[in-house]
């Protein structure tokens, strides 16, 4: 259980992350525009920099197995969230499906593992979140629109995500090391991820009458086949895998059992759908995983 008990701690240290952009939101120290701007920062160079670094570390091929093992336990996990959400919504809640279907991974989950687990493990949770920015810009956009043009190559290959995963790989294979010019600033940006990621999602939850979100069914129901459905599904599929690999399945794992990611709200948004349910269902779930999360890490710590 010394993995749940951690989790929990970095939980509640996320949970202070998440405060302060709910005091910055509501004292009007920062705007709807400063909070957009906030999570373009992340995205575009916090987020692929925390990949990037994962992968300042010798090459061996056991490293290279393992990372192909994640790449297809992310690809498994991944494809059964997408069953699982669409089993339990149906199609005109396309929203419910998006945001149940994909974690935030990169928000938190990379944070969490990073914090539990050092750097290295980031090397394997860094498939999962490649893949998930993938069918988030792909499928998870033609839910919302019924569009099936987002199926493309086209909208993907400029993804930041994408791209620092491709040159991540490329560093890895490389027989040579960043120079620490670059390292050095590649690390620091990496570890600002899990602060920032929260103070935004903190930004979120000011925007809504708190009263509102204790209150909305639909994002009860989001919330717990994201935050526990999912997770123990995906646990029993990772049962299958050899038992030595026991750290990168609760890697994995922590990335599956994330809350509802953020973008969902973002695309919502974008796209005319329920913006504010969204971010209701990004908010509950944000909140209540700092209790399910670490209890089904916990659980998995000892069955895995």
């Amino acid at each position: 259980m010394k993995f749940a008990i951690l989790l929990f701690n970095q939980n509640l240290i996320m949970l202070f992350y998440l405060l302060i952009g709910y005091f910055l939101m509501r004292r009007k120290l920062v705007g709807l525009q400063g909070s957009s701007d906030i999570a373009r920062l992340l995205l575009y160079i916090v987020m692929p920099t925390a990949i990037l670094n994962s992968y300042q570390t010798t090459f061996t091929m056991e490293k290279l197995k393992a990372l192909g093992i994640s790449f297809s336990a992310a690809a498994l996990a991944l494809f059964l969230s997408i069953l699982l959400s669409r089993l339990f919504f149906s199609a005109d809640q396309a929203t419910e499906r998006f945001g149940a279907a994909f974690s935030n991974a990169g928000f938190i989950g990379i944070p969490l593992v990073q914090m539990t687990f050092g750097n290295e493990a980031v090397f394997y949770v860094s498939s999962f979140v490649a893949l998930l920015n993938i069918l988030q810009w792909t499928y998870g956009v033609m839910l919302l629109t019924g569009d099936r043009k987002y199926l493309s190559f086209q909208k993907i290959r400029t993804n930041p995500i994408v791209l620092s995963f491709l040159g991540g790989l490329l560093l890895f294979i490389l027989p040579f090391s960043l120079p620490e010019i670059i390292s050095g600033p590649i690390r620091t940006l990496a570890s600002m991820n899990g602060p920032l990621a929260m103070i935004v999602l903190g930004t979120y939850l000011a925007q809504i009458p708190l009263r509102s979100l204790w209150r909305d069914r639909t994002a009860y129901k989001c919330t717990f086949v994201r935050l526990i459905v999912i997770p123990l599904f995906t646990m029993l599929l990772f049962l299958l895998l050899p038992a030595d690999l026991h750290t990168l399945k609760l890697t994995i794992l922590i990335a599956a059992s994330a809350p509802v990611g953020s973008n969902v709200a973002i695309f919502a948004q974008l796209y005319d759908q329920d913006y504010v349910g969204a971010v209701r269902e990004v908010c509950l779930s944000t909140l209540l995983c700092i209790v399910t999360l670490p209890l089904l890490i916990g659980i998995a710590d000892c069955i895995l």
